[in-house]
């Protein structure tokens, strides 16, 4: 057997848990009506079949019609779930690993417009700063319905084969009773800790009469909420103990903060630039006080954290989770000794605020999580062994190396600059975003493993490529900054890439035009401001940044705020002049019936790439497909079969943002899904 610490099994209760990993409980958004159908058992049976403990689902499971996601998410109060839920764990646990869910109910944590619009209820009328509903103050009947929806559902989970149930405490209705700030009722379930808690253990005692013994309960709360006045870490560890001394309940997963505003939930799951593992010691702290079993995940990215975790017995399972959507298949490369290999969590957070917008999740550089059915993550080898050729060594061209390497392909990659990484090399120039250097520098290692050629500092042309009579081509070239959106003016401006990069300096009066809204605009103005340069960010959208989401944002608006940058919304930047050394800036509105004016030493642009797209057109009438891509066979996942040019030699492929400019996680999809069929 071996000494690493989190290969050794933890006998929870009557279960065994095969190693000391776990995935904890979080909501991808993959559910259809409200269902783990396919796409959803899909992706939950990958991370078991690459070998971790146990996996939860949901973050979290709605018990109650008057607790509707504000998100798609599973909906544990319908019947109809349990066939669902009966296929997913039957098909996890034959991969070995245990499944257990999540269920809440929201109370404040949602809208009023969601589901079926019944009143949203909290044990106070005050709202939540993040979903902005104001709740109706609980009676005690919906306290008795609700503690019964909590028991009705732990009873279906159990019916659905589930190993076991967590209750999701911190920030949901839970910890709304259990917290001073927010529970302002009398009586039984208000005022002292004792009634406080009581809707808490109510609650469990309900779920323990319905399933028993031999079926597993925990709770995911905070023991600190980092707020005046609310739950403190001497509450934390009093409520610790008395969850443990009730005898409801196996075990407990800890987390420090709130997350009733975005700066909260970032602060308990944080993202990159931030630091790891955080909360690690204070999860150690609840155990020795306890010395019950315990659970805790935030910002675990990487296995030497989770290792010592374990044995430096902070805690007794490790929660991996944002890692194992960036790799699932973290633990079979531990027990191959394969660490090296380990797709690195980058913790840009794309996976997160998609969902937090209303979108699915997914991994900045692992377009396969959550494309299970159509992606692979262990690639095949092909048939047929070709020659393949790609023109630059950003995201989007690493990608279709490593993939077509993997196929078995002879690959050659060609670089103008001196250095992989495109867009990303430039992000990383931010101490906060350098974490992203990793998505290139895990490509590259992997290449070179492959036997990829690479030549940097070479820029391709026509001739260049038929040297290598490849079979298969791929433009990777990207895009160059799109600055020329002015009536007039235009020479007067410069990118947010040319302030990132440091070609030009900053000014000390700066006027950043965002229309792209995605980060380099915020890198822009966060690198200027930081001269002692007075900065305005200004964009027609209603707000800034959009691209960037909202927990991205909470560490730039940290920054910037504290900066005194001003942020301008629904204004236009239409044309620029030149008077003596300054700049004067007109401002107009999508709206209509404005002319304004600033007065500035410097304009930024950021408005996105255009594709630097020559070559490719260039290579197009010698190829055997004239550039075009089957979108049928692209989204079907079959291989390329395009054949409009007879005397063609080789196919020829563009992606990227050498197409359009969108994202790195776009660009490594189309990467993957390309590649994978060559």
């Amino acid at each position: 057997m071996s000494n690493d610490p989190l290969l050794q099994p933890y006998q929870l209760k009557h279960l065994t848990l095969r190693n000391r990993i776990i995935v904890t409980s979080h909501e991808p958004a993959y559910p259809e009506d409200g269902m783990p159908k396919e796409r959803y058992r899909a992706y939950t049976v990958e991370r078991a079949r690459g070998g971790v403990a146990m996996t939860m689902t949901a973050g979290s499971a709605a018990v109650s019609k008057d607790s509707p996601p504000v998100f798609n998410n599973l909906l544990a109060y319908k019947d109809e779930i349990v066939p669902w839920v009966r296929e997913m764990t039957d098909a996890v646990h034959e991969q070995g690993a245990a499944i257990m869910i999540q269920l809440t109910h929201l109370g404040r944590r949602t809208r009023w417009d969601k589901g079926d619009w019944l009143p949203v209820v909290a044990p106070s009328h005050q709202r939540e700063a993040s979903h902005r509903a104001f709740p109706k103050k609980l009676e005690d009947w919906d306290i008795a319905r609700i503690i019964k929806d909590f028991a009705d559902a732990a009873e279906r989970m159990k019916a659905g084969g589930m190993d076991g149930v967590e209750l999701e405490a911190y920030g949901h209705l839970i910890d709304q009773f259990t917290s001073p700030l927010t529970n302002e009722l009398d009586g039984p379930y208000g005022g002292s800790l004792d009634n406080r808690m009581r809707f808490c253990l109510d609650v469990f005692r309900a779920m323990r009469e319905r399933v028993g013994d031999d079926f597993i309960l925990g709770v995911r709360y905070t023991a600190d909420e980092c707020l005046p006045g609310g739950t403190g870490q001497a509450d934390g560890i009093e409520i610790s103990k008395r969850l443990r001394d009730s005898g409801l309940i196996d075990y407990l997963n800890v987390i420090r903060g709130h997350i009733d505003t975005d700066p909260g939930l970032t602060d308990v799951i944080p993202i990159q630039g931030m630091a790891n593992s955080p909360h690690l010691d204070f999860a150690g702290e609840i155990r020795a006080a306890t010395n019950f079993p315990t659970f805790h995940a935030a910002k675990i990215p990487d296995v030497a954290t989770a290792r010592h975790a374990i044995a430096a017995g902070k805690v007794d399972m490790v929660g991996m989770t944002r890692a194992h959507m960036t790799d699932p298949h973290i633990v079979r490369k531990i027990i191959e000794k394969r660490e090296d290999d380990i797709r690195p969590c980058v913790g840009a957070n794309y996976c997160l605020d998609r969902i937090y917008q209303g979108g699915m999740a997914f991994c900045i550089h692992n377009a396969a999580t959550g494309r299970e059915q159509t992606m692979p993550h262990t690639i095949p080898k092909a048939d047929i062994r070709k020659k393949v050729v790609i023109v630059g060594a950003g995201p989007a061209g690493l990608e279709a190396a490593r993939v077509a390497a993997e196929r078995g392909h002879a690959v050659v990659v060609f670089e103008a600059a001196n250095n992989p990484g495109g867009q990303i090399r430039l992000t990383a120039q931010s101490e906060r975003r350098r974490e992203m250097i990793s998505i290139i520098d895990w490509r590259m290692g992997q290449c070179e493993k492959l036997g990829v050629t690479f030549h940097f500092n070479t820029w391709a042309d026509t001739d260049t490529i038929a040297a290598e009579n490849p079979d298969v081509v791929v433009i990777a070239t990207g895009g160059l900054p799109h600055t020329e959106v002015l009536s007039n003016g235009n020479e007067l401006v410069v990118s947010s890439w040319d302030i990132i990069s440091g070609d030009v300096k900053p000014g000390t009066n700066v006027l950043i035009f965002d229309d792209a809204g995605d980060h380099a605009g915020l890198q822009a103005a966060e690198f200027i401001a930081k001269t002692g340069a007075k900065v305005e960010i200004m964009t027609p959208d209603r707000s800034f940044a959009p691209e960037v989401m909202a927990m991205n944002l909470v560490p730039y608006m940290r920054s910037l705020q504290k900066l005194d940058v001003t942020f301008t919304v629904t204004y236009r930047l239409e044309a620029a002049e030149k008077s003596g050394n300054q700049i004067i800036a007109h401002v107009g509105s999508d709206y209509g019936g404005v002319a304004k004016q600033r007065t500035v030493d410097q304009i930024v642009v950021n408005h996105g790439t255009i594709p630097l797209d020559d070559l490719y057109f260039e290579l197009k009438p010698g190829s055997k497909n004239l550039g075009e891509v089957s979108y049928d066979e692209l989204i079907s996942g079959a291989p390329q079969t395009v054949d409009r040019n007879p005397e063609g030699s080789y196919q020829l492929f563009r992606i990227g943002d050498a197409v359009a400019a969108r994202n790195t996680h776009a660009a490594i999809y189309d990467a993957l899904r390309l590649a994978k069929d060559i």
